[in-house]
């Protein structure tokens, strides 16, 4: 990393700072910085985080491409955790299916594999976002067994513990524990990208939706090239729950063209649509979301704000022609 600071009417300066690779010689980062002189810790922790959080993807890459340090002693099952890794957020029914057959072996091999464990868990969590489970409740314990098992052996792991609050979240019934988790996890790691994204995740589910927002901008900034549709979808979220609907369907119809076998995004966008009374267009939304689920109107709802549930549900409601 290179950089130059300056002392200039009380302010203090750290601009064109670059981080490369030195095998490849590839540029990963510049920014600019300004602020007082008086602020200049502040500063630099500014530009420590920036730097963390754009090469935090890379170093993940790296990590699958040349594993160093195993957080198992079975070289087969971290085989298998890598070779799962690719499809945990693909978000297509069977790469979820094969990530999870990956990680059972891997579990089987070690059964006290933290992330294994965590991602096993996170993939019983897309499976209810999507409605792709035939049993709701073995799918449900699956998931919550696998994550208490997961912090039980790495509970010091940031990755482990986002992965453990977001799966919480969505199943468990103290939303505050899952929020204590992900607060955990960010003090440990700050520049973890996803790690803010699901901590905007909780917040929504919590009732936040303005606190949402800002940890979605977080998780952007630190990461502007990696999991923009998540960043769409959480945005769309926050602002559809403000009822703010022709911004939060914009932000939801691009997330569409990066992940259109997302459901959550579809269910969002045709509430939208339905509230601001288009119903043609919601119904044309429910109709492609059709094609992905069974599951239009889910059965249970994170939202912790009964006028949140009720916003989501009656919006859904009118989209897909149900009148109760």
């Amino acid at each position: 990393m290179s950089s130059k600071g300056q002392s200039q009417g009380g302010r203090a300066r750290a601009h064109h700072c670059t981080v490369d690779r030195r095998q490849s010689s590839s540029h990963l980062w510049a920014d600019r910085f300004d602020g007082l002189l008086e602020d200049v810790f502040e500063l630099q922790d500014r530009v420590a985080i920036s730097v963390a959080g754009v090469i935090e993807p890379t170093l993940q890459a790296a990590e699958i491409r040349r594993p160093s340090e195993r957080p198992t002693r079975d070289l087969t099952a971290y085989d298998l955790y890598l070779r799962s890794f690719p499809h945990v957020f693909s978000f297509e029914k069977e790469r979820i299916a094969l990530a999870l057959d990956l990680l059972r072996h891997a579990i089987e091999r070690d059964p006290h594999y933290g992330p294994a464990l965590a991602s096993a868990a996170l993939c019983h969590h897309q499976l209810e976002l999507n409605g792709w489970t035939n049993d709701r409740g073995s799918n449900r314990q699956a998931a919550l067994d696998l994550v208490r098992r997961a912090l039980r052996s790495a509970g010091d792991d940031p990755d482990v513990l986002g992965r453990a609050a977001i799966v919480l979240g969505r199943f468990g019934e103290d939303i505050d524990v899952a929020i204590g988790l992900i607060d955990r996890c960010l003090t440990m790691n700050p520049s973890f990208a996803i790690g803010w994204h699901w901590s905007g995740v909780l917040r929504i589910w919590a009732g936040q939706s303005d606190l949402a927002l800002e940890h979605f901008e977080t998780a952007l900034r630190l990461s502007p090239r990696d999991r923009v549709a998540f960043y769409l979808i959480g945005a769309g979220e926050a602002l559809f729950l403000k009822r703010r609907f022709v911004e939060a369907v914009a932000k939801l119809l691009g997330a569409l063209e990066q992940l259109p076998t997302h459901a959550v995004p579809y269910r969002l966008a045709a509430c939208c649509y339905a509230h601001l009374g288009r119903l043609e267009e919601a119904r044309k939304i429910v109709g492609r979301l059709r094609q992905i689920t069974p599951v239009v109107i889910p059965s249970v709802v994170p939202y912790r704000n009964p006028e949140h549930r009720e916003l989501f549900l009656s919006g859904l409601r009118l989209a897909a022609g149900e009148t109760a």
